[in-house]
């Protein structure tokens, strides 16, 4: 595939940017399905967060051609093929992943309107409706916008200078795949949909990792992509839904528990290498110490947020001091990774726990420094889950740098949580 032709000779029919409903996370998709079963109703506002404010999206951006691009989405639905994969197709071990109700609501969803507003040099957009409908919206919005902007800056190049950057570009990703391929026991997915480049740069990565990487590439996020190329789809829950828990609680008693309710009713559904816990939402070391001991018993952890070194020995303490083996937990890591710190962290907790790593945008969006002025790094773009049935969420994360809600209930949080002091940490992406 030539990349660089494609961009240069753009046609909207053949390349949008979201060409799928399942151009998206896997776990997206798993914890619709729970959020389906346990949560129906619930209204929620999703809205997007652009924290890298240098970057004026407005001003990038045409209003017209993101209006565009969101309202194809709107007009998209689950093919036959989509649905039949879903529907038969071997995940985890677990072969009808999905439930016959939750398939069939879904074969039948359009997603919901939308709202955007211009806001200075940003835009201001807003999905609003019930929980299983908006929340599907997160990741083609910011695949939308961070291709957008790519595509700005993209558009006065010639073919033979796209050509070259797309070149260079290559090279520089695959030298990262020939370093990782000397590291023995190397598990690592790709988990770059929600701020990659493009849809097709991210299909050429996947691409690029299983061939390069063999056995030790063990699959991607993005249901489409895994579809196509017939590698594993991978993901388990993020933190919208202890997000969303948590702003449903009716007081402090009820807010203390809602992690754990969270995952309670994922363990219903859900059991092997789908039972990760995602500890940071109100702070890792928290998190743990008033954690039920049936919560030990699960597979493994997921570090996304500050030092994650320091994470994993929380982890692995924790488990020794529950009585489980480490050796045999997942530790996973997800957070700005690069080559740089995977050999580092695969080398520290090898043969200490089971290591994974999600690789993400530096694996799929990584053009820094291959055009003036470094207007194609990688920013941060989130789009969260801002309020349930009129109530305000709140992330306050193990970096300070990534909290999210009202200042007065960050304070509420903290004390019900009972987060300390806490070490802010550059948020590259």
């Amino acid at each position: 595939m030539d990349i660089a032709s494609r961009v240069y000779n753009h046609k909207w029919k053949i390349d949008p940017i979201v060409r799928s409903l399942i151009d998206t996370d896997f776990y997206k998709l798993l914890m619709c399905q729970s959020v389906f079963r346990n949560n129906p109703t619930t209204n929620v506002t999703f809205s997007l967060i652009n924290r890298s404010k240098h970057i004026p999206l407005a001003n990038l951006i045409d209003e017209g051609e993101l209006r565009e691009q969101l309202d194809h989405i709107r007009s998209l639905s689950l093919s036959r093929g989509e649905s039949t994969w879903m529907r038969g197709n071997l995940f985890y071990g677990k072969r009808q992943m999905f439930r016959p109700d939750f398939m069939d609501w879904f074969e039948n969803l359009r997603l919901p309107d939308y709202h955007l507003e211009r806001r200075g040099d940003q835009y201001e957009l807003t999905f609003e409706g019930t929980w299983p409908e908006v929340m599907l919206w997160e990741i083609p919005a910011l695949s939308v916008l961070m291709e957008l902007r790519g595509r700005a800056v993209l558009a006065d190049m010639g073919r033979f200078e796209l050509q070259v950057l797309y070149a260079r570009a290559t090279t520089k990703l695959w030298e990262k795949v020939e370093q990782l391929r000397s590291l023995d026991n190397l598990r690592i997915a790709d988990f770059g949909t929600r701020r990659r480049h493009s849809f097709l740069w991210q299909d050429w990565c996947v691409q690029a990792m299983s061939e390069g990487l063999g056995e030790k590439f063990v699959g991607t996020s993005n249901c489409l992509i895994a579809m196509r190329r017939e590698v594993e789809a991978i993901g388990t829950n993020a933190h919208e839904l202890p997000m969303i828990y948590a702003a449903l609680a009716q007081d402090d008693a009820a807010l203390a528990l809602s992690p754990y309710d969270v995952l309670a009713d994922w363990q219903e559904e859900h059991d092997g290498n789908l039972r990760i816990i995602l500890p940071d939402t109100y702070g890792t070391e928290g998190f743990l110490r008033r954690a039920p001991d049936w919560l030990a018993t699960w597979t493994g952890i997921r570090i996304d947020s500050g030092d994650p070194a320091k994470g994993a020995e929380i982890a692995i303490k924790w488990w020794q001091d529950r009585g489980e083996d480490p050796t045999k937990k997942l530790v996973i890591f997800s957070d700005g990774l690069d080559v740089a710190k995977i050999p580092e962290l695969h080398a520290q907790f090898q043969g200490r726990a089971r290591v994974s790593f999600g690789w993400g945008t530096l694996l799929t969006n990584d053009f820094r420094g291959l055009v003036p002025n470094d207007d194609l790094s990688p920013f941060s773009l989130v789009c969260k889950a801002v309020s349930a049935n009129g109530t305000p969420t709140v992330k306050l994360s193990d970096n300070p740098n990534k909290a999210m809600g009202p200042k007065d209930e960050i304070e509420r949080y903290k004390r019900v949580f009972g987060v300390g002091d806490q070490s802010a940490q550059d948020v590259i992406v």
